[in-house]
């Protein structure tokens, strides 16, 4: 059975998700594509965030890739969605232990920033990498999940 990752671009990531897909369909993912289909310079990251974060939290897939020119506006854009806990990762271990600790979701990136070669290091770290379900990382995201159910 494949595994199944969501990946989405606006036009400052871009080249990068397209690279990266060849590259995840040869590890054997499945790749659900949530745009962008073309380059476009006046497309928003908020629309391409919300596309993810929307699959994420309908349970359509467990995780997903978010590419834009810094990763930071993705991020924020993606983590306003309850249920989505998307984290710009430029290092391996955090790319994982978000994961593990955090139960991180979304892995946004810099297309501007990162390099193919390293954005297939942290995506393989992310995508290989599951929640530890222990009690102390439990509470927390409890906790997490608490925040998001709160009005403010």
């Amino acid at each position: 059975m494949k595994r199944k990752v969501a990946l989405a671009a606006d036009h400052g990531g871009f080249v990068l998700k397209t690279s990266l897909i060849p590259w995840l369909e040869s590890l054997d993912y499945e790749i659900l594509d949530l745009g962008a289909e073309i380059f476009n310079v006046a497309d928003d990251y908020p629309d391409y965030a919300e596309c993810m974060a929307e699959a994420i939290a309908s349970g359509k897939v467990k995780k997903g890739i978010l590419v834009c020119g810094s990763g930071v506006g993705a991020a924020i854009a993606a983590n306003k969605v309850p249920g989505v806990r998307a984290c710009l990762c430029h290092d391996t271990y955090s790319a994982h232990q978000g994961v593990e600790h955090d139960d991180m979701n979304v892995l946004c990136l810099g297309g501007r920033v990162v390099g193919l070669d390293l954005a297939k290091e942290l995506a393989a770290a992310f995508l290989k990498a599951e929640f530890m379900d222990l009690e102390r990382y439990r509470r927390r995201l409890e906790k997490v999940k608490e925040m998001e159910r709160r009005e403010v």
